[in-house]
């Protein structure tokens, strides 16, 4: 699967993505700095109808979301992190085998801990305002 969209489509991109992710638990978002992964998961948070804010968790490592419907969802960005033990010492595996949804930004560092039916998402920057996300199994 593959969606090339602007940055004021992104919502639209978010449900597309949803609706296509729908039997999976952890999507791992794979892409350079400013490549769109946290205007995503921002999009996709809302569409999911989060009750909370939704920040990036840079320095907190984990942020835990709720939507109106009591649903968990776990946003991890691990670009701080260094290795896979400092994966473990954040808590990042328990969020990764709690049976919610886990958005994980820069998923390279715990590589070795996602579970196997991981759904890898791709984004690229195209141009200023155009982002394109393959996904892949």
């Amino acid at each position: 699967m593959e969606v090339i969209f602007s940055l004021n489509q992104i919502e639209a991109a978010a449900d597309e993505i949803i609706a296509f992710s729908a039997n999976y638990k952890v999507l791992a978002l794979h892409g350079e700095m400013g490549a769109g992964k946290t205007t995503f998961t921002k999009a996709y948070c809302k569409a999911k109808k989060v009750l909370d804010n939704i920040s990036s968790p840079t320095f907190s490592i984990i942020n835990q979301y709720t939507t109106e419907s009591g649903e968990i969802i776990y946003h991890l960005d691990l670009y701080r992190l260094k290795n896979e033990e400092e994966v473990f010492s954040s808590g990042a595996e328990d969020c990764l085998l709690s049976g919610n949804t886990c958005l994980v930004e820069w998923p390279e560092k715990a590589a070795g801990i996602l579970p196997d039916d991981t759904l890898h998402l791709y984004f690229t920057s195209l141009d200023t305002g155009t982002r394109k996300i393959v996904a892949k199994f």
